[in-house]
């Protein structure tokens, strides 16, 4: 079996080719220090080829490894979203019932004050166990994004009206700065819950009162959306782990926020950022990639 001919020479015969060439006076005859000027041309540009080839080798790699890590990460994820998702709407089901016989048995007479309280404490710990099973299904949710273009001023001030009572409760200042006429190709739901949710995110860390902004502006990779906080910041070993699923740092929660707010990033496209602030506290980013023709808009 015969073998395609090449059609093209290695850069080692196309430079041992110009060496000869080089090497020989107008007489015909070898010309010794034309010979050795040519072999050190020559070298030289073989060692800048080689080290061209060298660095592109190595970028390619670099990529290759990113890659694979994402692809394994994905599938990690997909995998744990199926358990995920599975446990997820069973806890759901019996929490159904389980208000519902809270319900009712508020409704009966002799419900008195102590079981009032009794019943109280269920309540929230079913609105709390209710509200994990809504990260995880948020989390898990594999639903593609439903576009249009919508105004971001009113769905940031929906945010700022649904956690006002928080905010009073921790004397945090919440503030929103954002052109009134900015507008978002985007899928509005999936960006309302990825933005509550850094506000909620700093919100767990300032219990004793500070200053929440978000704002929304148009920047070179798209619309971008911050949550700034005058909490504590990132530590660098926590910053690294922000958006990674069911990681946390405190008590209670799932240590989906984040995660989720990335997932919604990448839905569309875009990627979500964490960084700390340098007057002090963290800021979250969710940069949101638009059509370039209607990037103006």
């Amino acid at each position: 079996m015969s073998l395609p001919a090449r059609n093209h020479r290695l850069p080692e015969t196309e430079v041992a080719d110009q060496v000869m060439a080089d090497a020989f006076a107008s007489d015909g005859a070898i010309d010794v220090d034309r010979l050795l000027s040519a072999w050190d041309t020559a070298t030289t540009r073989l060692q800048e080829t080689h080290e061209a080839l060298r660095r592109e080798v190595a970028r390619l790699s670099d990529e290759l490894e990113i890659k694979n890590r994402e692809l394994a990460r994905k599938n990690r994820l997909a995998d744990l979203g199926q358990m995920a998702s599975h446990v997820a709407h069973e806890v759901r089901n019996s929490l159904m019932p389980l208000t519902m016989y809270v319900s009712m048995l508020k409704r009966q007479s002799d419900f008195g004050p102590s079981s009032a309280a009794i019943g109280k404490k269920i309540e929230n710990g079913l609105t709390a166990l209710d509200s994990t099973v809504n990260d995880l299904l948020h989390f898990t949710s594999d639903r593609q994004p439903q576009w249009s273009r919508f105004p971001l001023a009113p769905l940031l001030d929906e945010i700022c009206e649904t956690l006002a009572p928080q905010c009073e409760a921790q004397e945090v200042k919440f503030a929103i700065d954002v052109d009134p006429m900015l507008t978002v190709r985007a899928d509005r739901g999936m960006v309302r819950r990825a933005v509550l949710n850094l506000a909620l995110n700093s919100l767990d860390v300032m219990n004793e009162g500070g200053r929440l902004l978000l704002t929304a502006c148009c920047g070179r990779s798209g619309v971008e959306i911050e949550c700034a906080d005058s909490g504590p910041g990132f530590r660098p070993e926590i910053a690294i782990r922000a958006f990674d699923p069911f990681f946390t740092t405190k008590n209670t929660g799932t240590g989906l926020g984040l995660a989720i707010v990335q997932r919604v990033a990448e839905a569309h496209g875009g990627q979500a950022i964490a960084m700390n602030c340098p007057e002090g506290g963290a800021a979250v980013t969710l940069v949101l990639p638009q059509p370039r023709k209607e990037a103006a808009a």
